[in-house]
């Protein structure tokens, strides 16, 4: 089948982290507005729906695939939290055991495909092991923001300061000639703290070093703005023809990106 995820553009990490900003706030509103028990629910039946969808169709489109994004960032919020608050588990010892799982996917998915390129997801099984690894980024990116906000004491905005300088990591180890699939991947990690921490700082209330903003509002804004971001990169892949939605000829970039697309992390090679 055609690929089915999108070019690695600038506008790919903004709408990324904006999702992982507005899962942060969702998942958090909803936890703390109705039954923890149902919010999860809720979450799992969305994150089922919309995976479902991206599942279904046989080649990019915007929607679907950010539709499935945006909801694996508010189960695996979900998730990361009910290990926290219904297992007790501190948060360096969710974190590790995401990790270890990201590890395992990363492991097997290499074993059997031979390649880790977000870019070689043409099949179902590639598929697969895609969503899983992207719903353990989310999970133990999760834990390490509410590590290092919590745990060491750094506070919500400190943490985005620090996570947003960890994430211009990977963009300078790949111009310095690092290898495409593990600087895509460490950025992307990257995102879920970056985010999240950013969100938590402008809605949590001003006794937890947030701007008071409202987790409720947060999600509603961050909404807005994918909607619009995504709208626009249906329309813009449309008319220009990028393409995302099918096989690249000859003497075209396999990334399948525009001419004009932002060098940064990617997954295109097969490494």
């Amino acid at each position: 089948m055609l690929r089915k995820v999108p070019a690695i553009t600038a506008l790919f990490w903004v709408i990324k982290i904006l999702t992982t900003g507005q899962g942060e706030a969702a998942s958090d509103y909803l936890v703390h507005t109705i039954s923890p028990y149902l919010a999860v629910g809720i979450g799992f039946a969305g994150f089922a729906i919309a995976l479902s969808l991206q599942l279904a169709v046989t080649r990019y489109l915007a929607a679907p695939y950010w539709l499935a994004v945006l909801m694996v960032a508010v189960f695996g919020t979900m998730c990361a939290d009910a290990a926290h608050i219904e297992l007790h588990l501190q948060y360096w010892i969710s974190a590790s055991i995401c990790a270890a799982g990201l590890v395992v996917i990363f492991g097997l998915w290499r074993r059997v495909e031979g390649t880790l390129s977000i870019h070689s997801v043409r099949t179902r099984r590639r598929e697969l092991f895609y969503w899983a690894a992207v719903l353990a980024t989310f999970a133990m990116g999760t834990a390490v923001g509410d590590l290092t906000a919590y745990s060491l004491h750094l506070g919500f905005l400190v943490s985005g300061l620090v996570f947003t300088a960890a994430f211009a990591v990977p963009f300078l180890a790949r111009h310095a000639g690092a290898g495409e699939v593990l600087t895509f991947w460490a950025a992307y990690i990257l995102t879920r703290p970056l985010g999240a921490s950013y969100a938590d700082w402008l809605g949590v209330p001003h006794a937890l070093g947030g701007l008071d903003l409202g987790r409720g509002t947060v999600s509603i804004v961050l909404t807005l703005a994918i909607v619009v971001l995504v709208a626009y990169l249906s329309v813009t892949e449309r008319r220009q023809g990028e393409g995302v939605n099918r096989k690249p000829g000859a003497g075209e970039p396999k990334s399948g990106a525009s001419p004009s697309a932002v060098t940064v992390p990617s997954a295109d090679s097969s490494q």
